[in-house]
């Protein structure tokens, strides 16, 4: 993870830059899918000062892998919405952290649904156990995006773990989230 390239939404009237983002990140995970890469990482630098996800999704990797991502012309239909800066090399002293999915189980119908399924329970004996208080707002920042392999849409939440000063090497999913892999931070 020694290279990085900053890939930055231009303000759209039509489409809200989470949207955009969305887009974005779905074009990604099909570029990665094609590649077969798992050593390509992301990040959302501006997503704490420009909440919920700032305009800039940041890819991290090594020099090859990232010129082997851009050969295959991912970005097509999007280039009118982005900018990028080019891949440049991670600056001298920067901090670490995980980029990772984050799966929330928070709505009571799914889960009575699945209850129901699971234990041969009626509904209402599942929503006697599943009570509508174990619903929760979630304020961790996601995407929407569009699974390669289901096509089915879905929230893909994006979590950032504490700065850390050791890199910590690992493998990527095919949105470029890792449970263990640290991205650098700067």
């Amino acid at each position: 993870m020694d290279h990085y390239l900053d890939i930055r939404l231009e303000p759209d009237p039509e489409f809200p830059a989470p949207t955009l983002m969305g887009a974005l990140v779905s074009k990604l995970h099909r570029a990665l899918v094609e590649l077969g890469a798992n050593d390509i990482g992301i990040s959302l630098p501006e997503h704490e000062r420009y909440p919920p996800l700032g305009a800039t999704l940041r890819l991290h990797g090594s020099v090859s892998r990232l010129q082997a991502l851009m050969e295959i012309q991912w970005l097509k239909g999007m280039r009118d919405h982005v900018t990028l800066d080019g891949i440049k090399p991670v600056p001298a002293d920067v901090t670490h952290r995980v980029v990772r999915r984050r799966q929330y189980k928070t709505n009571p119908e799914r889960l009575r649904r699945r209850r129901m399924r699971r234990h041969n329970e009626s509904y209402e004996e599942a929503a006697r156990r599943i009570p509508d208080a174990v619903e929760r707002q979630v304020t961790t920042p996601y995407v929407v995006v569009r699974s390669r392999s289901s096509g089915q849409a879905f929230a893909l939440f994006i979590e950032h773990g504490d700065c850390q000063d050791a890199p910590v090497t690992g493998v990527f999913s095919t949105y470029g989230l890792s449970k263990e892999a640290t991205v650098p931070w700067f």
